[in-house]
């Protein structure tokens, strides 16, 4: 019996690290696909879909966070930019909107 669940657990072990290394291996190759030098991703998003910056902002580890949307198509896509240059895409969708809104007065949590 006891070689019996050694057995079964060795093939759910390898199964699993099998598992593992396939999803973990589809998202290498996802993030690869999602990033590349700023310069070529920044003209993607110009000449694709016709989107310009809209804002920025400095996020964790000095990385530059950017949002780009065009008002014709309404597009969006938002940048992670890293210190060395690379530039991976985290999100993008449809129907964007600038607002131009005032702050809350002093005291207002609005």
């Amino acid at each position: 019996m006891k070689r019996k669940n050694k057995i079964l657990h060795l093939g759910a072990l390898t199964l699993t690290t099998g598992l593992y290394l396939t999803v973990a291996t589809d998202a290498v190759a996802q993030n690869a696909r999602n990033c590349g030098p700023r310069e070529i991703v920044v003209d993607r998003l110009a000449d694709g879909y016709g989107e310009t910056r809209q804002s920025m902002g400095l996020g964790a580890n000095n990385s530059v966070v950017e949002v780009f949307a065009s008002d014709a198509s309404g597009t969006w896509t938002i940048t992670i930019t890293s210190p060395n240059g690379v530039t991976c895409l985290v999100a993008s969708g449809q129907a964007f909107e600038p607002l131009v809104e005032a702050l809350p007065a002093k005291g207002n949590d609005a």
